[in-house]
């Protein structure tokens, strides 16, 4: 719509700022803003001005600006409490402008559709660049027989384990015709839709894929309602209450709450301030922390299970370490920190239980990229030593004293660091699969010049 100029639009609200009626295109706006009327007034900055008109019993007049998922929307309105704001308001709207969204860059909303999508994701996979699966995480209780499947199936396409609803599809698809297909996953009641996210390398070439499943919908009934294998396969958990019953329950709306955050923050709701737009940035960020303090506590509790036992098999440490770094290039990037890996024709065998052991690398160099000073290099050094397989993660971060060496490895130890968001217990959960699976992790450092984390585990 065109500048209306002094054309007036009017509406009115009730004493719970609830709209009750409106002209057009005031009355559009709300509906295209997902509201109702009568219903809670859905456009962010009128709602704020009448909610502070009633609550001060004084007329209001300034400009607000909104969308409406096509236009941007500038008007000036002015509200008029009615009964000193016990009866609600008067709205009147003049100089009611519309123009077109301009076209957003396409590389800022792909970094925010894959951290809306990773925070939403009930089960992450690490593709190579056609599609075969390198790594994946999962959770979800209804998942547990795919993650499983593909963890065991790892260097076949993720399409061979899950089922594509929708148009008859073929297969191989390239990435791009496959993000956002609806599966079917087997053992799970729920739909999924696939996010795929391409990982850049050099020149900006695709150097894998990131696959990100979501759902919409919860999974209704726990446990219950799940395949009887699934079922019993819960219940070999024993007393496990957290991970079990607990964790499961906290993932979603936490995760929900960052991609809400997240929303607010890229303002794809409407125009909104800077104060309140950091405020909207600082909610994501303590949910992240929250949502990773959850799986470290129920990584804590597997781990200290008197029955917990690793899955051991032939695995090769230069590989694993390829994949860890790789997972963490993105992050290594915006630091401008350099992973060097070991020679491309490096292997070294090994007796571990991959996932673990790529937990464990996730985890040291994660916290080498935190700790390192921008524009720096970590290293990454395999060797073999008394029949162990070792693989050294070296930073140039602040380094350790002797005492902070000692205290490293105890349960909830942050070396009196706070505001990191870190809960103390990546390094012990480490230090206990290492030793589970026959291995061990130490560290050496010297204060100003950085940290050796080493892993070992058995040799072949």
């Amino acid at each position: 719509m065109a500048d209306s100029g002094l054309a007036l639009v009017r509406a009115l609200t009730d004493a719970d700022d609830r709209l009750l009626s409106a002209d057009d295109p005031l009355a559009a706006l709300q509906l295209d803003c997902g509201g109702t009327i009568p219903g809670a007034i859905a456009i962010p900055e009128l709602a704020g001005l009448v909610r502070k008109a009633r609550r001060s019993g004084l007329r209001l007049a300034r400009p607000i600006a909104a969308q409406d998922g096509q236009n941007g929307i500038r008007a000036w309105v002015e509200v008029e409490p009615r009964g000193d704001g016990a009866q609600g308001c008067a709205i009147a709207v003049r100089h009611w402008h519309a123009a077109p969204l301009p076209t957003e860059d396409a590389e800022v909303a792909g970094r925010r559709r894959m951290a809306i999508d990773h925070a939403l994701a009930e089960l992450t996979a690490r593709l190579d660049t056609r599609q075969c699966v390198l790594a994946v995480e999962s959770d979800a209780l209804d998942l547990r027989e795919l993650a499983t499947a593909m963890h065991e199936g790892l260097g076949r396409p993720w399409t061979d384990f899950v089922t594509l609803t929708g148009e008859n599809h073929r297969l191989p698809m390239h990435w791009r015709l496959l993000d956002g297909a609806i599966i079917q996953v087997a053992g799970s009641p729920r739909a999924w839709r696939a996010g795929l996210v391409p990982q850049t390398g050099p020149g900006e070439s695709v150097a894998g894929v990131v696959l990100y499943l979501t759902s919409d919908s919860a999974l209704s009934g726990g446990a219950a309602s799940l395949p009887a294998v699934a079922r019993q396969d819960v219940g070999m958990l024993g007393d496990r209450l957290f991970g079990r019953d607990l964790a499961p329950v906290l993932r979603q709306p936490i995760a929900r709450i960052i991609a809400n955050a997240e929303t607010i923050r890229m303002r794809l709701a409407g125009p909104l301030e800077e104060e309140y737009a950091k405020f909207a940035e600082d909610i994501a960020a303590a949910g992240e922390h929250l949502l990773a303090l959850v799986e470290d506590l129920a990584d804590l509790e597997v781990i200290e299970a008197d029955n917990f036992a690793t899955a051991p098999d032939i695995i090769d440490l230069a590989d694993v370490a390829r994949r860890a770094a790789g997972i963490l290039s993105g992050r290594a990037r915006h630091k401008q920190i350099a992973v060097v890996l070991p020679p491309e024709n490096a292997t070294l065998p090994a007796r571990a239980e991959f996932r673990r052991v790529l937990q464990v690398l996730l985890n040291l160099i994660g916290n080498a990229i935190h700790y390192a000073p921008e524009n720096t290099q970590i290293h990454l050094h395999l060797n073999r030593i008394a029949e162990l397989a070792q693989i050294t993660v070296a930073d140039a971060g602040p380094g350790l004293s002797e005492d902070q060496q000692g205290r490293l490895f105890e349960k909830f130890e942050r070396l009196g660091r706070s505001g990191d968001g870190g809960s103390g217990l990546g390094i012990y959960i480490s230090r206990r699969l290492a030793r589970a699976m026959g291995g061990d992790l130490t560290v050496a450092s010297v204060p100003g010049e950085g940290a050796r984390f080493t892993l070992s585990v058995p040799e072949v």
